[in-house]
């Protein structure tokens, strides 16, 4: 029987614990297999142009594990964009003699692979996103760190809030989901969370900050997700929507969005007349050092990755459910946006008044 040969790429915004996952990949198909791996770099790019395919041995993935990042990089191409593209990466993982890949990224890049498995391709995904908005799966990796860095971010602002008398209005990721806001804000005892699942009019913050302050307290925190949809002041009337300060859209064709916080600040300054101001964390929550949660659940599905080739479990993922890994169909991550329920932000809506 010949030697087995697999594929790892990463795919979409880069992540905390991507490393992990790739060790993991790596560590379980030489050390316990005897299969050799092949890195595709710069995610599904890599299969559309030449010059970006690297063998993976094992020490090249020594000491990797508490790196944020991807050491084969990453890109949001997208080869589902045309026909041709799909058939493209089809006949070049057939050219690379590939028994199996494995496609490390959110929901893009699961539903590239998804489309692959369909075309008979033997295919794996690893649920990533920051966003935690993958269904499929309780928990991605990244998230973990996320929050962390968000908690960290607006524990420190409390202090300066605190010292200035002022509302601090911290924008974090979240495209549709709130994950993040709801996570942070929680942990960090933020006065007010905004997030995409419900349109907050901006008159309802700006009174529960008012009463904030009519008890005593001199400051307030606000945290909003990037895609938040809010009630802003313009022209006289209350205009819904999402605030964009980029025009333009990726190759998936996803809007850029940004600045949310700033005309959040705007409003709440123009309507309470407490100073305000406003802290963008940006690309912060996704880089650096993986969280010692999110390293172990990045290795764990990199490992269970690697399993379901074995068996061949093609056009499933490694999922999360309760505390076991388990195979879920690609169709399911991708099928719709894991969302903040209303159970879950009444709990946060506790502590707005």
């Amino acid at each position: 029987m010949s030697k087995q040969h697999i594929g790892v790429l990463t795919g979409g915004g880069d992540c905390p614990g991507l490393n992990a996952v790739i060790r993991a990949v790596v560590r379980r198909a030489v050390v316990r297999n005897d299969w050799s791996v092949t890195g595709i770099r710069e995610g599904w790019r890599g299969l559309m142009e030449e010059g970006l395919i690297t063998p993976l041995p094992l020490d090249s993935v020594s000491g990797i594990l508490h790196r944020g990042g991807t050491i084969l990089k990453t890109s949001r191409t997208n080869p589902g964009a045309t026909l041709a593209g799909m058939d493209q990466v089809a006949r070049r993982l057939k050219e690379l003699n590939l028994d199996g890949l494995v496609a490390i990224g959110g929901d893009d890049t699961l539903g590239v692979a998804a489309a692959l498995a369909q075309k008979g391709v033997p295919v794996v995904g690893v649920p990533k996103t920051i966003d935690n908005d993958l269904q499929g799966t309780d928990q991605t990796f990244g998230y973990d760190t996320a929050v962390n860095i968000a908690t960290e971010a607006i524990d420190r602002l409390h202090t300066t809030a605190e010292s200035h008398n002022r509302v601090m209005v911290v924008e974090v990721m979240g495209r549709h989901s709130g994950w993040i806001a709801w996570g942070a804000g929680l942990a960090a005892g933020a006065d007010y969370i905004l997030i995409p699942e419900f349109s907050t009019p901006v008159e309802k913050v700006c009174a529960s900050i008012k009463k904030r302050h009519a008890r005593g307290k001199d400051f307030s925190i606000v945290v909003v997700a990037e895609g938040a949809k809010i009630r802003q002041q313009e022209s006289g009337s209350a205009v819904d929507g999402w605030v964009l300060e980029e025009s333009g859209r990726d190759e998936f064709g996803h809007i850029r969005l940004g600045g949310v916080g700033k005309v959040l600040a705007h409003e709440i300054e123009s309507i309470t007349k407490f100073e305000t101001r406003y802290v963008i964390l940006g690309y912060t929550q996704r880089g650096g050092t993986p969280s010692a949660y999110d390293r172990v659940l990045a290795t764990r599905m990199g490992v269970f990755a690697v399993d379901m080739i074995k068996r061949g479990e093609f056009g499933k993922m490694a999922g999360l459910r309760g505390n076991k890994i388990e195979a879920v169909d690609l169709s399911i991550a991708t099928a719709r946006t894991k969302t903040v329920g209303a159970d879950l932000y009444d709990i946060a809506a506790t502590f707005f008044d």
